[in-house]
């Protein structure tokens, strides 16, 4: 089948494909990447039908109510836009010690991770935001973030990421991970989190 007949769209996080069928076209609802499961409302001007199951399809003119899609019928109408879908982002939080820009043992051990998935994308950009939990005035958390990011974009880029694009940017105590008062420790919201795209 021509790729130029296939249609793809993401709609309440969840993957719609669509192919022209003879004689009907069809819109089969996928999981999302972490197992979750959405729901579509397919209108057409025979009916309506929502689709809420993983791996059920609906005919766009919403006549006919949501069938189970078997992965043969899957491969054989949508295998091939599936698999020119890009990969998707990846993302990774890394957490600091206190007051500083120590990474704390674990997130140390999962940069390499990060330098690892980076690598194993034909292309590939990275966007690195740093953060910092609400102790302490925002310009110094401004200040104390963006060098929490400045430090791990050096650190990627000495593991194998030199000429890779990466955006770092500083969100100091500005979207906050976990909610707090002002002049609160907050391990989690000490953090750097980077996308991998």
């Amino acid at each position: 089948m021509n790729i130029s007949k296939w249609i793809i769209a993401v709609a309440n996080t969840a993957l719609l494909s669509a192919c022209a069928l003879s004689p009907s076209s069809y819109v089969v609802l996928l999981p999302n990447a972490d197992g979750s499961i959405g729901k579509i409302t397919v209108q057409g001007t025979a009916g309506q039908q929502t689709l809420t199951q993983a791996q059920h399809g609906a005919l766009l003119d919403g006549s006919q109510a949501p069938i189970p899609i078997s992965d043969a019928m899957l491969e054989r109408d949508f295998g091939l836009a599936m698999k020119a879908l890009p990969p998707l982002p990846e993302h990774f939080i890394l957490y600091f010690e206190t007051g500083g820009s120590v990474l704390t043992a674990e997130s140390q051990t999962l940069l390499s991770r990060v330098v690892e998935r980076a690598l194993a994308r034909k292309t590939v950009d990275i966007s690195v935001i740093g953060h910092s939990d609400t102790q302490g005035s925002s310009s110094v958390n401004e200040t104390v973030s963006l060098q929490r990011a400045n430090i791990i974009t050096r650190q990627l880029r000495a593991m194998g990421l030199k000429d890779t694009p990466i955006l770092t940017e500083s969100h100091g105590k500005r979207n906050l991970l976990i909610p707090t008062a002002d002049g609160v420790s907050e391990p989690r919201n000490r953090r750097v989190e980077i996308s991998v795209r």
